[in-house]
């Protein structure tokens, strides 16, 4: 198991909700833009391309911050 020190940790979580506020604003956009008769489909499609990025980072940094245990 990773043994973080607290400064890695503060750091990971800011991390974290950094990337989920992102991820929020994106979707927002993406809802906006959907809604646009004028949208941009290959701009839709990278912004979606980076919303998935970021629910993977997303996962990975709860990974780390909050581990399964089994007991």
């Amino acid at each position: 198991m990773l043994q973080l020190t607290k400064e890695q940790e503060a750091q990971f979580g800011l991390e974290l909700a950094t990337k989920r506020q992102e991820h929020a604003d994106l979707d927002a956009a993406i809802h906006t833009l959907t809604q646009s008769q004028f949208a941009d489909r290959m701009l839709v499609q990278r912004l979606k391309k980076r919303k998935l990025a970021l629910k993977d980072r997303i996962v990975e940094l709860e990974n780390i911050l909050l581990p399964d245990i089994i007991a």
